[in-house]
């Protein structure tokens, strides 16, 4: 296990240095995307002016309040609560996210599945997970929100988060084909059975 500095955007040398266990904190950029962000850019087309390129993502639709413009917030936007959604409903949109712009992290809770894995392997990649209930912890985290595109998606625009000291998060999958949930899936299958042998269950 080892730990990571990073400040966005990151090189595919750097992401493929990562493996399942190791953990990362984010400095610099972090985009918050979620389901209706996606749906919008990959089922209908519609085009962001951020340059995501090496750039991580985190499923969240946070809640902000509006403010007037300032050093401070400069979108307009002040972070109340910036908190980490399920990863695994937006499966479908890893490889078009790394592929058409360039992602390389994904942060979530809750893990994805295996086309995410593959596209992890195929194009340089990894998830970072958070644990449920830490909303607050993150938010913190977030220093300002710098810019918001697609925002009469408003809450899942697609945010500009400037971030520091963003974890330390834990590398759950990485472009290795490590996994942290099949290990468990895997590891907890093996319990089951054993507990079902000593009972006599077939």
């Amino acid at each position: 296990m080892a730990h990571h500095d990073f400040t966005a955007p990151v090189s595919e040398h750097q992401v493929r240095a990562l493996r399942v266990n190791d953990t990362v904190t984010l400095n610099g950029t972090l985009y918050g995307i979620r389901d209706a962000t996606q749906i919008h850019m990959f089922d209908r087309g519609r085009k962001t002016r951020f340059d995501l390129r090496g750039h991580a993502v985190i499923h969240t639709a946070p809640n902000v309040k509006r403010v007037d413009a300032s050093d401070e917030h400069p979108s307009g936007y002040a972070p109340v609560c910036v908190g980490t959604t399920t990863s695994d409903r937006m499966e479908r949109f890893t490889r078009p996210l790394m592929l058409q712009c360039g992602v390389r992290i994904i942060i979530g809770k809750g893990g994805l599945r295996e086309a995410s894995a593959a596209a992890f392997t195929d194009l340089g990649g990894v998830y970072l997970a958070i644990i449920g209930g830490t909303a607050a912890l993150e938010t913190t985290w977030v220093e300002a929100i710098e810019d918001v595109d697609l925002d009469d998606l408003n809450p899942e625009s697609l945010w500009k988060f400037r971030v520091k000291g963003f974890g330390p998060l834990l590398v759950a999958m990485d472009s290795h084909g490590g996994s942290l949930y099949t290990e468990v899936k895997r590891s907890a299958q093996a319990r089951r059975a054993e507990v079902l042998a000593r009972l006599g269950v077939k």
